[in-house]
């Protein structure tokens, strides 16, 4: 026979859109439709109310299909009446409601979105494009009634998924204040539906058959049947009468869909979901919407579905459901309990990875977990990262000691160089800790279980020689939606069928348990997994990131000061208040909000939210002070730093330090500022023409190079521009030249540099504690698609440079030999990098940044080491003010031979000396023996116990041993885990000495957590 098979499966896509389609609405029948849109509150449009509310005000008027509604960010409630056709008495099939709020092809989550309730106020699910259908338990002949709380949210996705340039455009919706009154939606059909549930299954059953057709070889037998098998079955159906016909095309297709997998086949563990950004292109307002819409949805695909399962994972999340509707939350904790709801992750949210630091992991950890175990009685083992964008190298100590035995992400496909080499594996952190970790091949974490998303599982997989199965999260995602019906259909009919792979239900855990024990020698990724794109989120909406660095550092100090007050004075420690704190700065740690990538609303909410957990952590700070020093008069220095500055010891107070002596002259149209450690040039342009160690004689800054200069770059991706950082930017790189400097009094260099749209100032002077040159930079931004860098050339043939992370650093080469090499052109780095040869190195220190690059070149002189500090960005999309107006950083250029060196200048910029005035000075609470080994938080328990909680960590990469004194008596000590769960750790981790002091065994950057109970805990 010549082929036709282009024409079947035209013809088969024909009937589908145009017949079948048509055929599964067996009859309808319109419903009475009213609408009361909310009134505007201030500047915000529509804000939500609650069903009460809605009652109290509502002035519901009736609308017709077509109806204009919903101003961007609005509210609009509608009111669904009518009466179910007496004549539908005794006809096949399913009766349901179809409410169309007007919407787009822009997929779930990106467009309006509404929740509909019964008369009493009960949550009955969400309306979304692709999932409109609301159950009814009303017969014919019975009338119906339901309320709509409908939000036009507006499409920023360019309505087809970003695949649209005009996607990336600036855009004035994402800020209510510049979106427009205009309404952006008109209403669809609104309507009682009959389902032909005959004509539904064929349809279900042509789509997955035609689906699998196209994934298989022209030469494959199986392909030539199933062609076979859909001309037939579709010509025995009447175009003008489908239904007819629908049960024997079914017949004609069933011995197809009756083939079994072969034996080898590939097996997915098919497991529902919803990615739900806690915020993006929405508020985290509209988030607690969008999870009550979705959680709505899988309960009532759950009551009608036995086989439905669904993971879910910030806490976060669950929190908002609780308290907005607890109904809503009491029947998830009924299916949780059932197995089939399940929590997973033990986070609070999903944050980012990379930018927060040590402690806050460990504490969005903490949250997540005791959220758990309270509200479910159990914490899952199944760490849940599907979208943040890379992980760091001491990721896997954290969730293994948070108790989590394996790990779930998908992002690492998004590669713009190197492709993963493996979907299962065994992740090894900056420790040795190892979890096992799997990428899901189908490169998503919201399938739809299309026969393509299987093909793709079995075409990308990596590693079938030693593992077999791969898990499948499905269910619309990114601003919600979940599972839906037609899913769940293509999955049965998917689960055992020739050519494909097979398909089973199951949770995440049910997967780990068996994929972990498959392969004999699983393959081991060491060190981080540094994803290959969205290289801009280190810098990008500046003042979230700094507002961030700013309350980690005051909340750890606030804790610390407030254990110490509750212990020595009796304080009452405000723990409730800082565990809202905690949560406040663990949800704006999200994925698309410290990364800066969500609208402005978002990010206008997080610097306001950050300003004012700043004012409350002061108030905190100074009760508990006060408290320690007493009353008087003296003037003393508290140390909040993890490491001592003269002779104030961390975590301690003493006399304010004698001020540094700095003598000045000018040299050569600049400036020279001497100390007892330094002797710093400062060019008359601003830039720092030498920087000289005086204990070694070594000058840092290479002859002819400039420390110190600013460096301005177009920056203009090709797409996603608050992610973006195109390796491009390089090719248009301007010195900013023309700065002007003037030394003023207090023997600090005033400069002033010139940029195209702004200013830039600086104070340039040597750090309060000595050895070190501090800049202090205001910069007044107007520049648009622009890159502001700070550039430090450094005097040393550096191999690799070493960057701060969570608990310790990483390093990372400075040559481009691989691919992998040159991909890392922008990285992040906490506090401080250091670049060093042996004898002599360099810190430079940042006090909020976090985007950096460090590159090594040779010239006249010899080679140079550059590491640049990433000051600002102005990517115009989603947010197109971003970072416009006055920002202020702090960079440190320091010598120093080691990474504890730089480890010092780190801390002590990032948490500095504060001055109070009291009656004696405070010894520290707790104090290492070893400055290797870091007190990184002092607290008291989060169980309220009383029990006091130390975490210390290695933060040199070596073996240590040392002693960890507490300046008060110890009943009883463990090692727990970092949820401070009791008798979790490692047993020899820790040996009480005697009831004052802890001597410690650490290995390479270990985390390790103490719970001490003290003698006088009834005090």
């Amino acid at each position: 026979m010549h082929s036709r098979d282009h024409l079947v499966l035209e013809r088969v896509d024909r009937f589908i859109g145009e017949y079948l389609d048509q055929a599964v609405v067996a009859d309808r029948t319109p419903l009475q439709v009213s609408a009361w849109q909310v009134p505007d509150e201030g500047d915000l449009p529509g804000e939500p109310v609650s069903v009460e509310r809605m009652r109290q005000s509502a002035a519901f008027a009736p609308v017709d299909p077509g109806h204009r509604w919903g101003r961007a960010w609005g509210t609009t409630w509608f009111t669904v009446e009518g009466e179910i056709p007496s004549a539908w008495a005794g006809r096949e099939g399913r009766i349901e409601l179809s409410l169309d709020l007007g919407f787009s092809q822009a997929k779930p989550g990106f467009q309006c979105e509404g929740l509909v309730r019964t008369p009493a106020g009960s949550v009955v699910k969400g309306l979304e494009p692709r999932n409109h259908h609301v159950p009814v338990t009303s017969g014919p002949g019975e009338r119906v009634s339901f309320t709509v709380e409908a939000a036009a949210n507006p499409d920023l996705s360019g309505g087809d998924d970003f695949k649209s340039p005009l996607a990336f455009a600036p855009t004035p919706l994402g800020d209510p204040a510049t979106a427009g009154a205009d309404p952006l939606y008109r209403l669809g059909r609104m309507e009682v539906r009959l389902v032909d549930e005959t004509v539904e299954r064929l349809r279900r059953e042509v789509i997955v058959l035609v689906g699998l057709a196209r994934e298989l070889v022209d030469s494959d037998p199986r392909r030539a049947r199933i062609l076979d098998g859909l001309e037939r079955a579709l010509y025995a159906i009447d175009p003008d009468s489908p239904a007819g016909g629908a049960a024997a095309a079914r017949s004609i297709l069933a011995p197809l869909l009756a083939a079994p997998a072969t034996v080898s086949a590939h097996r997915i563990t098919a497991t529902g979901h919803a990615h739900i950004d806690s915020a993006w292109l929405w508020p985290s307002r509209e988030t607690v919407r969008k999870v009550t819409r979705t959680y709505a949805n899988v309960l009532e695909l759950m009551a009608s579905d036995p086989d439905a399962l669904f993971v879910s994972s910030s806490a976060q999340h669950f929190e908002w459901v609780r308290r907005s509707d607890p109904e809503l939350f009491e029947r998830i904790k009924e299916r949780v309990a059932e197995g089939r709801f399940i929590p997973v992750g033990n986070m609070w949210v999903e944050s980012d990875v990379n930018m927060p630091s040590g402690e806050s992991l460990a504490r969005q950890l903490l949250a997540g977990t005791r959220f758990f175990e309270e509200h479910f009685g159990a914490r899952s083992d199944v760490g849940w990262l599907p979208d943040s964008f890379g992980f760091p190298a001491g990721l896997p100590q954290l969730l293994r000691g948070a108790g989590l035995e394996w790990f779930f992400t998908q992002k690492m496909c998004w590669n713009d160089i190197d492709t993963m080499p493996h979907h299962s594996f065994v992740w090894e952190g900056l420790d040795g800790s190892r979890i096992f970790t799997h990428f899901p091949p189908n490169n998503t974490y919201s399938g739809d279980m299309r026969p393509t998303e299987l093909a793709r599982s079995v075409r990308n997989f990596a590693d079938h020689a030693g593992s077999t199965r791969s898990l499948m999260p499905f269910g619309f995602g990114d601003g919600g939606g979940g599972p839906t019906r037609e899913m769940m259909a293509d999955a049965r009919l998917q689960a055992d069928l020739e050519g494909s792979p097979t398909v089973a239900f199951g949770t995440p855990r049910e997967f780990f348990l068996e994929a972990a024990d498959e392969p004999v020698d699983p393959p081991v990724w060491s060190g981080e997994m540094y994803l290959q794109f969205h290289r801009g989120i280190f810098t990008s909406q500046m003042r979230t990131k700094r507002g961030n660095r700013r309350n980690e550092a005051l909340l750890v100090e606030a804790e610390h000061w407030s254990a110490a007050a509750a212990v020595r004075r009796g304080i009452p420690y405000p723990a409730s208040e800082l565990d809202e704190l905690w949560r406040e700065v663990l949800l704006l740690q999200f994925h698309d909000i410290l990364p800066g990538s969500a609208i402005a609303w978002v990010h206008r909410e997080a610097e306001r939210s950050h300003d004012a957990t700043t004012a409350r952590l002061e108030v905190l700070i100074a009760d508990a002070v006060a408290a320690l020093v007493g009353d008087g008069s003296e003037r003393l220095v508290l140390n909040p730093a993890t490491a001592p500055v003269g002779a104030i010891a961390s975590g301690g107070a003493g006399l304010a330090p004698q001020p540094v002596r700095v003598s000045t002259e000018t040299v050569e149209g600049g400036f020279r500022l001497r100390s007892d450690l330094l002797d710093v040039v400062v060019g008359p342009d601003g830039t720092l023409r030498s920087v000289v160690d005086l204990a070694t004689g070594r000058d840092l800054i290479p002859a002819g190079h400039r420390g110190g200069l600013l460096q301005l770059h177009v920056d203009a991706p090709s797409k996603w521009d608050a992610w973006e950082l195109d390796a491009s930017y390089r090719l248009a790189t301007t010195d900013v030249d023309g700065g002007t400097a003037t030394l003023i009094d207090d023997g600090v260099v005033h400069v002033v540099h010139p940029l195209p749209h702004g200013t830039v100032e600086q104070w340039i002077d040597i750090h309060p504690a000595d050895g070190a040159v501090r800049i202090r930079t205001r910069v007044d931004w107007h520049e648009r698609h622009r890159l502001l860098k700070l550039a430090f050339p450094v005097a040393v043939h550096a191999q690799d440079a070493a960057y701060e992370t969570q608990f310790g650093h990483v390093r990372r080469a400075l040559h481009t030999n691989t691919s992998w090499d040159a991909a890392r052109y922008e990285v992040c780095a906490h506090r401080w990098v250091h670049v060093a040869e042996p004898g002599t190195g360099a810190a430079i220190v940042n006090d909020g940044m976090y985007g950096h690059d460090a590159t090594r070149t040779t010239d006249a002189h010899g080679t140079v080491t550059t590491v640049r500090q990433s000051l600002l960005r102005a990517p115009m999309f989603p947010d197109p003010d971003a970072d416009q107006g006055v920002h202020e950083f702090t960079s440190v250029f320091a010598p120093a031979e080691s990474t504890t060196d730089a480890a010092r200048w780190g801390t002590l910029v990032g948490s500095p000396l504060r001055e109070v005035t009291g009656g004696e000075a405070v010894a520290p609470l707790v104090a290492s023996s070893s400055e290797s080994i870091v007190v990184s938080a002092v607290k008291l328990a989060a169980d309220g116990s009383g029990d006091l909680i130390v975490r210390v960590f290695e933060q040199r990469g070596a073996r240590t041993r040392g002693i960890l004194r507490v300046d008060l008596a110890v009943a009883s000590l463990e090692v727990c885990d970092l949820v401070e769960t009791p008798g979790r750790g490692r047993d020899d981790a820790a040996l009480l000495h005697d009831d004052h002091s802890v001597a410690l065994d650490l290995r390479a950057f270990e985390v390790v957590t103490l719970r001490a109970r003290l003698h006088d805990r009834s005090a």
